[in-house]
């Protein structure tokens, strides 16, 4: 059922309109403009340095100068402050984890809680309770009273990630999930994602990975020094030699 039947599309979780974004007098991104539906898992690749952060920053309002429309279910989001923008059920897991590390597993998990959401239509949201949060990251339930300053890079990430979806988002923001973690982690990134993605959640998120992505992603867009490159399916960027060697290739 789609649009070429008469029946019109529903409308994008997120929309990104000609953003644009400074740090200082540095104009990083160049009128990015993309968009991540209902259940989709959206790849944002490139290179280091290529801009992939920084949109995830500037869409959650953590860059200050920026230009350009945000909207996220239904809301324009560009000038709102980020705990606004997280009230509204965007989640964001930033490259850097920023966890508590003086408090324990079970308490930095505590910390993301919110209310249980539910979606315009009336459904109900994609809602996180503690024994769902430990079936997706088990580790994690084997250490609830220990400080998270004692677990290990990987583990922290999954913290994170955990923390985050105990604000029960409709959408998550993921920056960089394979990133400087070990082999054993990286796995266990790819089946929380697919793991998401089978409950129905949207996910957008950065990555340069492609091997990474190619597992979990349904579509890709491409940045190079803040422009896209190329917008379009997963596997055709993973066929398509020219935009992999010309924007991903190390």
């Amino acid at each position: 059922m789609n649009q070429e039947q008469g029946i019109p599309l529903p409308p994008p979780l997120l929309s990104l309109s000609n953003l644009n974004a400074w740090y200082g007098a540095a104009h990083i991104l160049h009128n990015i403009s993309l968009q991540v539906g209902r259940g989709e898992v959206v790849a944002l690749m490139g290179r280091n340095g290529a801009g992939k952060s920084t949109t995830l920053k500037a869409i959650m309002g953590l860059v200050s100068k920026r230009s350009g429309q945000v909207q996220f279910m239904g809301h324009a989001i560009e000038k709102r402050q980020p705990y606004e923008i997280a009230r509204l059920g965007l989640g964001y897991v930033p490259e850097d984890r920023r966890i508590f590390t003086e408090l324990s597993v079970r308490e930095n998990l505590m910390t993301g809680r919110q209310a249980d959401r539910v979606w315009p239509d009336g459904s109900p949201g994609l809602n996180w309770t503690d024994e769902a949060i430990y079936a997706l990251f088990p580790n994690l339930a084997e250490m609830l009273d220990r400080p998270a300053s004692a677990m290990s890079g990987g583990e922290q990430q999954m913290l994170t990630v955990g923390r985050t979806l105990m604000g029960n988002p409709y959408l998550l923001l993921l920056d960089e999930p394979s990133e400087g973690v070990a082999p054993v982690i990286v796995e266990q990134m790819v089946d929380m994602i697919l793991a998401l993605k089978k409950r129905g959640a949207s996910v957008l998120l950065s990555e340069q990975n492609i091997h990474f992505a190619r597992l979990v992603a349904d579509r890709a867009y491409v940045l190079e020094k803040g422009v896209l490159r190329y917008s379009g399916g997963m596997q055709e960027l993973v066929d398509n030699d020219e935009i992999r060697r010309s924007y991903l290739a190390l």
